[in-house]
């Protein structure tokens, strides 16, 4: 008799453990929806707002600022969570190698590059950067070979490129040394890029992401922040309405939730998925480019586009089904470089 009396109980509980996972479910859903808008819509609008700082800011004063700021409020936050935020030599001298490859050398060269080149063609510089990696991969000791399907993917890509950039190269090879010289900042950074993609990688540090990411930002924002005021870089820069804007923008934007985001997915979502922002950012960019910068890209250049992003595609999924486990939490080969 005992028994019957207890099914009701137990039927009850069962319920209400049902209706808990799914309330759970239903939660985390949502927070994957919201955070791949993150990642597509803030990532991908960064490259506006870095066109817009650009022309009121030093490039280094511009990165070094957005970095350190965002570094020590992401750090603190760690602190917060009680995640071990201190570590050895190595691994501080391996962040600070890792720093300077991804956020120096790679975000810097895009922000040079956008003082001149529009920011929709700047995104597109640096979508070919998987390409990069693939290249490099290659020639490593142990890289990764290529199946077919990414051969073509780097051939229909730097072809891609060539479209991309053949009305912009044309313009500087015939005297306009600027314009050229943004160009090479531009591929330099997205080549720094990529390296700095696959020392990440290859490192395997034993680093919670967020904490890595925090370092790695005040570590850049530091040299970025000294390396400009030994240039003299705070003569030229002004802080007006526009530039307060950017830099707040790329803060909380690009730096905070973006990034965020990303290691959300990274931790919830299989990495093909997280991958198809590479593909979305570009057109993020091209559009918010000729909607709020009135930017005209030639007809070339959406040739150009089409081609880079369906290289990419061809790439990253031919790498994806060739990879028997999934690359570690702790990659931040994906961490944005806008």
């Amino acid at each position: 008799m005992g028994t019957p009396k207890n099914q009701p109980g137990r039927t009850e509980t069962n319920g209400q453990l049902g209706l808990k996972s799914a309330r759970n479910m239903a939660a985390g859903t949502t927070s994957i929806v919201l955070a791949f808008l993150s990642v597509y819509f803030f990532w991908g609008s960064t490259y506006t707002a870095i066109r817009i700082g650009a022309a009121e800011m030093p490039a280094l004063l511009l990165a070094g600022l957005r970095f350190f700021i965002a570094g020590i409020i992401l750090l603190a936050w760690c602190r917060w969570r009680r995640l071990k935020i201190t570590f050895p030599a190595r691994t501080m001298f391996m962040l600070g190698a890792i720093s300077l490859l991804l956020l120096f050398l790679g975000n810097v060269g895009l922000v040079i590059a956008e003082k001149t080149v529009p920011s929709g063609l700047s995104s597109l510089g640096f979508a070919v950067m998987p390409l990069y990696v693939a290249l490099i991969e290659l020639f490593l000791p142990h890289g990764e070979s290529l199946p077919p399907r990414g051969w073509l993917g780097l051939l229909i890509g730097f072809v891609g490129l060539a479209a991309l950039l053949w009305p912009s190269l044309h313009n500087a090879l015939v005297g306009n040394r600027e314009l050229l010289f943004a160009l090479m900042a531009l591929l330099g950074g997205a080549f720094a890029w990529a390296i700095g993609s696959l020392l990440s990688r290859h490192a395997r540090l034993q680093v919670n992401s967020f904490v890595a990411a925090s370092w790695q930002m005040i570590i850049a924002g530091c040299f970025d922040l000294l390396l400009g005021t030994v240039l003299g870089n705070w003569q030229q820069f002004h802080l007006n309405r526009a530039a307060v804007g950017s830099l707040a923008y790329l803060i909380t934007g690009g730096s905070l939730l973006g990034y965020t985001g990303f290691v959300y997915l990274i931790e919830h979502v299989p990495v093909a998925k997280v991958m198809s922002y590479t593909y979305v950012n570009p057109v993020v960019a091209v559009l918010l480019g000729m909607f709020l910068l009135h930017e005209r890209p030639e007809p070339s250049e959406f040739v150009g586009m089409a081609a880079i992003l369906f290289a990419v595609f061809l790439l990253t999924t031919a790498q994806i089904k060739a990879k028997a486990d999934p690359p570690p939490i702790e990659e931040l080969e994906q961490m944005p470089a806008e």
